[in-house]
C-alpha cells in the first residue's frame, strides 16, 4: 500500500526585494491507500488537497519543504532521490493530471504520446506499442482510430479518456487522479468514474481520487478524506460520513448538499 505519515508540506518563493514567503499548505496528514481499493480526497479548493496528491509522485515545484514519509510498500518516496523516482512514476504510481489537455502536446496524436511513454520506461518497439495502445484505448473505453487524432480533436471526455490510457501505459499499481471529471457534464462524468471504477474492480488497482465534489467522491469510493485549510479533519465510510458527519467543516459540507436538495 501506499502510507503517508504525519505529511507536511511548506510552499517557498523569493520576493523581488529578497524576503522569502512560506505558506504551509499540508499540516501532518496521514492517509493510506490499497491496492483493489477506490478511496477520495475531499475538500474545497484550497485545502491541500492536490499539494499531498503531487507529494506521492515527488513532483511538487522544486524548493518546497516536504516532511514527513510517504511510504510505498516500505520505502520513504520523500527521501529518494530523482532518479528513483522515476522508476516509480509510471510504473508503479502514475497521474491522472487535473485537465486532460494538460496530459497533451498539441503538435502530437494521443497515440504517439502512449508511444514514447511505452518506448522510454518500458523498452517497447513501435509494431509492439501499436499493439499496447490499441489495448490501453479499450481498457480507458475508447476505440483504437482515435490514437491517430490530435488532442483538439477530440472531445473532453475522450481526451480525459485518453489521459487515463495514457496513465495505463506502464500498468501502474496505483492510479492518482485530480479531478478527472472537472468541466464534464453530468452523463460523461458518470461514464469516466465507471470507467474508474471498472480499472479498480478488474485490475487491482489501488486509486486516490481527488475531489471537490462531496456527491461525487461519496457516492464512488470505499473511503472518504476530507481536508480543511490544509489538515485531514475527518476520515472513514463514505455513508457514515454524509450520515452523520462529525467536523464543523463537515457539517457545513453535507448542509449544504442537503439545503440545495431542499430548494430543488
Amino acid at each position: 500500500m501506499i502510507e503517508i505519515k504525519n505529511l507536511s508540506v511548506t510552499y517557498r518563493r523569493m520576493t523581488s526585494d529578497g524576503r522569502e514567503l512560506r505558506a504551509e499548505a499540508v499540516k501532518n496528514v496521514s492517509l493510506s491507500v490499497e491496492k483493489g481499493r477506490f478511496y477520495a480526497l475531499a475538500g474545497e479548493s484550497g485545502s491541500g488537497k492536490t499539494t499531498v496528491l503531487m507529494a506521492i509522485p515527488g513532483l511538487l515545484p522544486r524548493g518546497t519543504e516536504a516532511e514527513g514519509r510517504i511510504l510505498l510498500e516500505g520505502a520513504d518516496l520523500l527521501s529518494m532521490k530523482e532518479e528513483e523516482l522515476n522508476k516509480i512514476r509510471w510504473r508503479r504510481a502514475a497521474l491522472v493530471p487535473q485537465g486532460a489537455m494538460n496530459s497533451f502536446t498539441p503538435v502530437l496524436t494521443v497515440g504517439r504520446h502512449v508511444e514514447e511513454v511505452l518506448s522510454v520506461h518500458l523498452g517497447l518497439p513501435k509494431k509492439e506499442a501499436e499493439g499496447r495502445i490499441a489495448s490501453l484505448f479499450s481498457m480507458a473505453g475508447l476505440e483504437g482510430e482515435l490514437a491517430r487524432r490530435y488532442p483538439h480533436e477530440l472531445s473532453g471526455g475522450q481526451k480525459q479518456r485518453a489521459a487515463i490510457a495514457l496513465a495505463l501505459a506502464c500498468d501502474p499499481d496505483y492510479l492518482l487522479c485530480d479531478e478527472p471529471t472537472t468541466a464534464l457534464d453530468v452523463i460523461t462524468q458518470q461514464g469516466i468514474i465507471n470507467t474508474l471504477k471498472k480499472l479498480v474492480d478488474e485490475k487491482g488497482l489501488g486509486l486516490l481520487l481527488i475531489s471537490h465534489d462531496l456527491p461525487l467522491a461519496a457516492s464512488v469510493a470505499s473511503r472518504l478524506y476530507i481536508m480543511k485549510d490544509g489538515r485531514l479533519v475527518e476520515e472513514g465510510p463514505p455513508r457514515e460520513i454524509v450520515a452523520s458527519p462529525q467536523n464543523p467543516h463537515t457539517k457545513a459540507l453535507v448542509g449544504a448538499l442537503l439545503d440545495l436538495e431542499e430548494d430543488s
